[in-house]
């Protein structure tokens, strides 16, 4: 097995294509079916199955493809090494977070890291916790940041920040009149939640197992914004981030229940693969992040 056959196999794989492999690679069609097929005659087993409209990953291929991952970011690691002694004039920046982390609180980091070392390539990955979990151990990303439980023995985590979660619903709801209300009185009430695989939804449920409680959800959404247009629109009530909060409170779309019993406040983590070597690119990230959530201007964002 030679790199070379390897990154055709991986170009493939992620592409679902051989034609799409090809394009990626800027080689020939027939050039990479070649190469695959000297690949899978090496190896002694078929990598792919030959669709109508593109390949499919065999067993044997699903068991390469992780370690061909592995193996090209190892190689990506060692290239940014080395590169790196002679500064941060160049290199690109993985950076993987779930929903509120990469929609409410990055945006503003990224910006200054940018004006700061405009030579590295940014890449932002917003997805929820599971899924950038699953892209570290893979070596996709560099960085992951997640309001979720840790699951994975591989990644190291520490908290970088901590946020309070609140119970919503729109103006004028029926609730808001009894208020301050216990949680066992808020489940009684239709709820919008995230997505299976969301750290919100886990937060929240395990929070509400810890009472006793179970939430039966009357919708899933995707997003936290779509989760405010919901309720906002009096389909149900939802807990969601206070950070994600403040312009919808403003402008009198969505308001706080008031709790006698429900204080919840997450934490939010700062995850990297064990052993790996931390980049310049990194620290100089995470050294950003520091100051950034230490600002005055960031302590006023959080209070609205």
């Amino acid at each position: 097995m030679n790199l070379n056959h390897l990154a055709i196999f991986l170009a493939v794989a992620e592409e679902k294509s051989i034609s799409r492999g090809a394009e990626r690679l800027c080689i020939s069609q027939p050039a990479v079916s070649k190469q695959l097929s000297d690949l899978e005659r090496s190896l002694g087993t078929r990598l792919f199955d030959r669709l109508p409209r593109g390949v499919r990953l065999t067993e044997a291929g699903e068991t390469l493809i992780g370690y061909a991952r592995r193996l090209f970011a190892l190689e990506k690691e060692a290239e940014t090494a080395l590169s790196e002694l002679g500064g941060l004039a160049r290199g690109r920046l993985a950076v993987g977070a779930s929903t509120t982390i990469g929609s409410y609180v990055l945006p503003g980091i990224f910006a200054a890291f940018h004006r700061r070392y405009p030579a590295i390539e940014l890449h932002l990955e917003i997805a929820n916790t599971d899924r950038i979990q699953e892209q570290l151990l893979q070596g996709i990303l560099d960085v992951g940041l997640t309001e979720g439980f840790v699951d994975a023995p591989e990644l190291e985590s520490e908290i970088f920040l901590e946020d309070e979660m609140v119970a919503i619903a729109a103006p004028g709801h029926p609730l808001l009149l009894e208020a301050p209300v216990t949680t066992e009185r808020l489940c009684r009430e239709p709820f919008v939640v995230r997505e299976r695989g969301s750290g919100t939804l886990a937060v929240i449920e395990a929070a509400f197992h810890e009472r006793g409680l179970t939430l039966t959800p009357c919708m899933t959404l995707g997003s936290t914004e779509a989760i405010k247009r919901a309720v906002a629109a009096g389909i149900g009530v939802s807990v969601i981030s206070g950070l994600t909060l403040g312009l919808e409170r403003e402008a009198g779309r969505l308001a706080v229940v008031e709790m006698t019993d429900f204080t919840l406040r997450r934490p939010f983590h700062r995850l990297h693969l064990k052993g790996k070597q931390e980049s310049r690119a990194v620290r100089a990230f995470r050294e950003r992040m520091r100051r950034s959530l230490s600002s005055r201007s960031w302590k006023a964002y959080q209070r609205l």
